[in-house]
């Protein structure tokens, strides 16, 4: 599958497309770019849930790519981070991992989530116009997770640039640099963390163990890149997928504005109707399985379209329809099973706190263009704006 032309109805809105392919069929052959090979899409939700959750469909791309010749040029941290392996080595790195990002953790987060929130908003001024994906929900997450990792605020606006050119989609080349450009930075920054520890989470991963556990210099790094880049990027298009969906849906904005203890709730439903991962990360099958009715080979690539899934109307009833009082928590915007986001918590917190201060300090926001004038990024793995301009 290419990346969506980012002007085009598709990236506008790819919803119609996903009703008419799972229609034909909840799982169908794809093809894969120019090559002439195919992979299979998942656009029903049991059929999703269900191939998140199957240990057959396995996560680990050197065994996929082993045989296969050079495909890209991706740093190793970058190529075979948590994400791209299975178990046991998987469980292994994400119990290491995981203490982190607990529901103690994050709540102690909430204070500087609310203060960077506050500072960046403290730049706008009702009447004015304003970029909301470029004044909050690309600098919000950014400093939230470089603060967390120790990344000095002077780094922090190249970091971003190179996590933004990961997702570049079209232009390998340009992605394979960026990751080794990153990984080669946090490997100085771990380096340089060695010498004088502190509290930060890479200082917490540095000495992390489980009984004589610890982590290999590869994979400290691999994880530093994962939880730099997935810390962030998610949570940028959460943040504005959010609220281009409220601002198009002015009855439950406002419902939203007169009761903003219902915004824990609303995320849920936000994250269904507009999920900021709208493909999920590589899968193949080692051996041939059915699913949804359709026989897949052994050794093909499993794409499940989050996107499609959570517009399921087996089971989301009127799944177009945005319903913050509907009980969406079994979306899959977080994805399933063992890989589930581990900081799923944390998103969560960042998007209710910028939401609820968004909406009470300038409660007469509304969209500055079209909403088909808006662009969207030109990526597979995740949909979000490109920019969102709004009128406070």
């Amino acid at each position: 599958m290419n990346a969506p032309d980012p002007h085009s109805q598709f990236a506008r809105d790819p919803y119609p497309a996903y009703a008419a392919m799972r229609g034909e069929c909840p799982v169908q052959a794809v093809a894969s770019g120019s090559s002439g090979r195919h992979s299979y899409l998942v656009t029903g939700y049991a059929e999703a849930r269900q191939a998140l959750g199957d240990s057959r469909l396995s996560k680990d791309t050197a065994v996929f790519f082993a045989d296969k010749g050079p495909q890209r040029r991706l740093h190793p941290a970058v190529a075979h981070t948590m994400l791209a392996s299975d178990p046991p080595r998987h469980t292994r790195l994400r119990r290491l991992v995981t203490g982190a990002f607990t529901s103690g953790a994050v709540a102690g987060l909430r204070p500087f989530i609310t203060r960077l929130t506050d500072q960046l908003l403290d730049r706008w001024s009702c009447g004015s116009e304003v970029d909301l994906v470029a004044g909050l929900a690309v600098p919000l997450p950014v400093l939230v997770i470089c603060e967390l990792l120790g990344v000095p605020a002077e780094d922090r606006p190249q970091v971003r640039r190179w996590s933004a050119e990961l997702f570049a989609a079209g232009e390998p080349a340009r992605a394979d640099a960026a990751s080794h450009a990153v990984a080669a930075y946090m490997s100085g920054l771990i380096a340089s963390r060695r010498s004088r520890r502190g509290d930060s989470l890479l200082d917490r991963l540095i000495s992390a163990c489980d009984g004589e556990d610890r982590l290999t210099e590869e994979e400290l790094v691999s994880l530093a890149v994962l939880l730099l880049v997935a810390g962030h990027e998610t949570t940028t298009h959460f943040l504005g997928n959010s609220v281009l969906a409220l601002l198009r849906h002015p009855a439950e904005l406002e419902r939203l504005r007169g009761d903003p203890g219902m915004i824990p709730r609303a995320l849920d439903e936000l994250l269904r109707f507009d999920a900021p991962v709208s493909t999920s990360t590589f899968r193949f099958s080692t051996e041939a399985i059915t699913l949804g009715g359709t026989e897949i080979p052994a050794g093909v690539p499993v794409l499940v379209a989050i996107g499609a899934a959570n517009r399921d109307p087996d089971r989301f009833p009127a799944p177009d329809v945005l319903n913050l009082e509907r009980d969406a928590t079994a979306h899959l915007g977080f994805g399933h099973g063992i890989h589930r986001c581990v900081g799923a918590s944390l998103a969560k917190a960042e998007a209710h706190i910028a939401l609820h201060a968004v909406l009470t300090r300038f409660p007469g926001i509304r969209l500055a263009v079209p909403a088909d004038r808006l662009e969207w990024r030109r990526t597979r793995l995740v949909r979000g704006l490109a920019s969102l301009p709004v009128r406070l």
